[in-house]
């Protein structure tokens, strides 16, 4: 097995049918395993994938155990050599991304991760190509990834209580410390399907900008030089407030408090897991083009 494609899902069905059909020329591949970790759903997402898709590795829990749990998971079981991660609303463009990201892996021994060009829209984008040239990153997305293998066994697993946002970065903090690369590859195109523009209208909105600030503030406690702590933290708190609060946003007001006592709640944890990166390895990290989270053609 060279190659594994890995989907965690909680009660989208109908993201993970259109994902599932999407990439099903894929899946049919001999060399291709496929493993869908249903997290607790409760809308026929299991069955649907038994009675439908009886050549994928089907994982489930019984009650939620979170998204980065599934990722491990998965990762840990898998035995191909490269794995891609998917979201479950999310599929590739590229018809054929396979052989791409091999000859990749297999041209830059040091690349431990490639990071593909993701497109964030609920259509699919009338131009497809880019101008773009493969590249070294500081990090990755969720959303369309993959892993060599023999990195991700390199450096711990990702913090299943960050809960959700923040593992990827926790990851490349690793990644680079272990001197494995993560690099951009815009050949490989994957639309997420996602509309970002109604995410405030969303119910989740408060919980999503919580998690997301806190994840942020957990990564400069676990890698930062202890003495650049208090000037971002400052300056994250400051950014939040006058971007947000002060423009009429009491949601995000809530979500700051309640990302504030998380972080708090969590020092242990973060002391335990602390690992530091030196001055010049902060300084070199600082140097790598930053992570290429969103595609616009």
């Amino acid at each position: 097995m060279q190659v594994s494609i890995l989907i965690c899902t909680k009660n989208r069905r109908s993201d993970l049918e259109l994902t599932l059909n999407k990439i099903g020329y894929l899946i049919d591949n001999i060399s291709v395993e496929c493993i869908v970790y249903d997290d607790g759903s409760s809308d026929g997402t299991y069955e649907f994938v038994v009675e439908n898709y009886p050549t994928i590795i089907l994982k489930r829990n019984s009650v939620s155990k979170g998204l980065i749990y599934c990722r491990n998971e998965m990762l840990n079981s898998t035995q191909a050599d490269y794995a891609i991660s998917l979201d479950d609303d999310a599929h590739f463009i590229t018809e054929y991304p396979l052989e791409a990201i091999c000859n990749y892996f297999e041209s830059n021994p040091k690349c431990g991760l490639i990071a593909l060009r993701i497109y964030w829209g609920l259509s699919t984008p009338a131009l497809l190509t880019s101008s773009e040239l493969p590249e070294r990153v500081q990090g990755f997305v969720g959303c369309g990834h993959v892993w060599r293998i023999s990195a991700w066994k390199n450096i711990p697993n990702y913090p299943a209580w960050f809960v959700f946002y923040g593992e990827e970065n926790f990851a490349s903090y690793h990644l680079f410390k272990k001197n494995w690369e993560v690099h951009y590859l815009p050949d490989v195109l994957v639309h997420h399907r996602v509309s970002l523009k109604s995410r405030k209208n969303n119910s989740d909105y408060t919980i999503r900008l919580r998690r997301s600030l806190r994840a942020g503030w957990f990564l400069f406690f676990l890698f930062d030089p202890l003495h650049l702590i208090p000037k971002k933290m400052a300056y994250s708190l400051w950014i939040q407030l006058k971007m947000k609060v002060l423009k009429g946003d009491f949601k995000a007001l809530l979500a700051i408090v309640l990302a504030l006592f998380d972080l708090v709640w969590s020092m242990p944890l973060i002391l335990k897991n602390r690992d530091s990166l030196s001055i010049n390895e902060y300084t070199n990290y600082q140097e790598l083009k930053s992570t290429k989270i969103y595609w616009n053609p």
